[in-house]
């Protein structure tokens, strides 16, 4: 039998954007257009497993990017002390999903091997590319590979029984996505493959890309490995605190349960 995980959306900070700027192509929508900064926490009996660890302050400081809540703070208010993490997946290096990796000193790290390249690769000469990336984020990394802590593989991977690792590449060359088993079925936590819910909807993805094609198929693949739409969680869409806020009551403030059932009336139509 498959085990299965409780899983945590937490709201660590948010921006408010143009909304036409979160589209590839215009979309045709005016005005303004929250975008959350958003981590993960699977957790069952034997792992507490990290998806993503938010933006350093430092690195919010200098771009304008208020932290509402530090990612250890968000953990123990959930009674989970940094410790206790038993792993973190790393969905790609942008400075809002790879902060903070020294707070987790126990854990095992768990990243693409196609994103610690690109991340220090020459492309990384070019500001056009280098300016989603904290040199320090990158830098821990590497000085924690030397730890042995970390574990670079190569597309799809079985963390543990119930977390699935998938390499969908298109924002970031090695950006992955997780597949997880609940109570209600697979999750996709599908990170920057889909920032919103109306990027998967309209076929228009995020501007942010490295590869259109890869971004495209992207989107079939996160539809594939969900158990149905309302099984897909975007990256950075407030809608998520909305969707699951009703059957998250006793969860704090800016955290919802997505083990659990969707508000009917919200959830998104098949594609």
């Amino acid at each position: 039998m498959t085990a299965t995980y409780e899983v945590i959306a937490i709201r660590l900070g948010h921006v408010d954007r143009v909304a036409r700027d979160n589209f590839l192509n215009d979309p045709h929508i005016s005005g303004s257009m929250r975008l959350d900064f958003d981590m993960w926490v699977l957790r069952s009996e034997a792992r507490t497993v990290l998806v993503d660890t938010g933006f350093s302050p430092e690195a919010g400081k200098r771009r304008g990017r208020v932290l509402e809540r530090h990612p250890v703070e968000a953990l123990r208010e959930l009674g989970i002390e940094p410790d206790q993490v038993t792993d973190v997946v790393i969905t790609h290096l942008h400075y809002d999903h790879a902060g903070n990796l020294g707070d987790f000193p126990d854990a095992r790290i768990w990243i693409q091997r196609a994103e610690v390249a690109y991340a220090t690769g020459g492309h990384m000469r070019h500001p056009q590319l280098s300016h989603f990336f904290e040199v320090d984020d990158v830098c821990d990394l590497v000085r924690r590979t030397f730890d042995g802590r970390v574990r670079q593989i190569e597309g799809a991977h079985v963390l543990s029984d119930g977390i699935e690792l998938h390499q969908v590449g298109g924002h970031t060359p090695g950006l992955q996505i997780v597949r997880v088993h609940t109570d209600r079925g697979w999750v996709v936590l599908a990170s920057d493959a889909l920032h919103y819910y109306a990027n998967l909807e309209l076929k228009n993805p995020f501007p942010a890309i490295v590869d259109v094609p890869a971004m495209l198929g992207a989107f079939a693949t996160v539809v594939e490995l969900a158990d149905s739409p309302e099984h897909l969680v975007p990256g950075h869409d407030p809608d998520v605190m909305e969707r699951y806020g009703n059957d998250s009551v006793d969860l704090p403030d800016g955290m919802v349960a997505l083990h659990r059932q969707p508000t009917p009336r919200l959830m998104p139509s098949r594609h």
